[in-house]
């Protein structure tokens, strides 16, 4: 399995960007998870969506501000976020797992204030 990120980059505060997650290597539909990384900080769940997408859960944090979804038939995930915030800087990852944990390059995502 292997997973792609992409969608990151450096936005001013109140912006918007949207990353997408493209697994490969896989069929199977199985939950996804955004995590981020701040600089100097450990990583934390973002959010997840269920296999089929219609349960989907965020940090309290960005509730109200992000928003994931997916389209299977595509493989992919995205996290839509808007609003951003300085302290939303961080390397964004996806997760998936089966039969094993797994994760994407991670894609960089800067907000200045």
């Amino acid at each position: 399995v292997q997973l792609q990120a992409s969608g990151g980059g450096l936005v001013q505060a109140g912006g918007s960007l949207r990353l997408s997650c493209t697994a490969s290597g896989t069929s199977v539909i199985k939950d996804m998870y955004w995590y981020r990384q701040p600089p100097t900080k450990q990583r934390e769940w973002v959010a997840t969506i269920s296999a089929t997408g219609d349960t989907a859960n965020t940090r309290d944090s960005v509730k109200g501000r992000f928003t994931i979804s997916r389209d299977n038939a595509k493989n992919t995930i995205y996290l839509q976020m808007n609003n951003l915030r300085p302290e939303d800087t961080a390397i964004y990852y996806c997760n998936l797992f089966y039969y094993g944990d797994h994760w994407g390059q991670g894609t960089l995502v800067t907000v200045s204030s």
